[in-house]
């Protein structure tokens, strides 16, 4: 992989940012490849998505889920991110980068308690209604 120096001037083309959605695309799929908690949030995801077909969720109610569920992905995959990082800064175990590690976990942790959260604000009063 060919690095740039950050004082070079970087010229547009369509090369580049075609090239970079390639980027993107091999990131996601790696993510999708080593991390079991992105599958286990997106298999859950689909499912979410499924009850609110069934529950005829509003375009604004779809639009608030379809934002926690990406709120939710994009956090694993920083956490991921992250973690790589901090594993290549730092192969030997250290608290700093425990830390960093476990702050980043966390974050993830958080944004699937906000995720749920949200859900049931949504989901439980038509549940309510459906069972009544």
């Amino acid at each position: 992989m060919k690095w740039e120096s950050k004082g070079k001037k970087k010229t547009y083309s369509i090369r580049r940012l075609v090239n970079s959605f390639k980027y993107a695309v091999s990131g996601i799929i790696n993510a999708y490849k080593t991390e079991q908690n992105l599958l286990v949030h997106t298999i859950i995801a689909v499912i979410v998505i499924v009850v609110g077909i069934l529950l005829k969720l509003s375009t604004i109610e779809f639009a608030i889920v379809a934002l926690v569920i990406g709120f939710v992905i994009v956090s694993e995959m920083f956490n991921t991110s992250i973690e790589y990082t901090v594993d290549m800064a730092m192969p030997s175990k250290h608290p700093l980068a425990k830390i960093a590690k476990d702050v980043a976990s966390g974050a993830c942790l958080l944004s699937a308690i906000t995720s749920v959260a949200v859900g049931l604000l949504i989901y439980l009063p038509k549940i309510i209604d459906v069972l009544s």
